[in-house]
């Protein structure tokens, strides 16, 4: 298994690969819905706000992270939103999720990046050092369903620091579906 940054040549893998991994019982177009906004993502104009990071074995994708900027108000803070992650199906349970993430961390925090953010489930990114966090640490771009998913990691120190003002996402992200 090798991480990386994402280069290009493995588009339509990284589409279906949000495509195929996320389609529960529960919610049957999550998979399609979170395939778009991998599409829309590789196809930004703004090239500087999206950083993407995969797994490959063998020189088969296996995993993907998508980063975006999230810009704030005042204009003080050099933080992003961990935006997609997956990796296949049959892959999961190996770590490599955990190394994935772990490595793009690096690299942002190699480019000067204070800390990133995500919208998810604490039992996967607390193990890569995301805590909880409330909307008056950091604010969301948008109103979310589930504060308790609102998670936050520093990447210069042990702890978060309070980001005051408004918040705001990259264009593909800016759709209330994603939050």
């Amino acid at each position: 298994m090798k991480n990386s940054i994402y280069t290009g040549g493995h588009q339509q893998q990284i589409v279906k690969l949000f495509t195929n991994t996320f389609p529960y019982e529960e919610c049957p177009k999550e998979g399609s819905l979170l395939g778009k906004l991998a599409k829309d993502l590789l196809a930004s104009p703004d090239k500087q706000d999206v950083k993407v990071f995969v797994s490959l074995q063998q020189n088969t994708l296996i995993g993907c992270v998508i980063f975006t900027r999230l810009s704030c108000t005042p204009k003080h803070a050099h933080i992003w939103l961990l935006s997609l992650v997956a990796v296949k199906p049959k892959a999961r349970s190996k770590g490599i999720g955990k190394s994935l993430v772990t490595y793009a961390h690096h690299v942002l925090q190699q480019e000067g990046v204070q800390g990133v953010v995500v919208y998810g489930d604490i039992q996967f990114f607390g193990k890569v050092g995301y805590k909880h966090i409330t909307a008056e640490t950091i604010q969301t771009p948008l109103p979310v369903a589930c504060p308790r998913y609102w998670l936050a990691k520093s990447l210069i120190n042990r702890t978060i620091e309070p980001i005051p003002g408004k918040t705001y996402c990259v264009a593909a992200m800016n759709d209330t579906r994603y939050w």
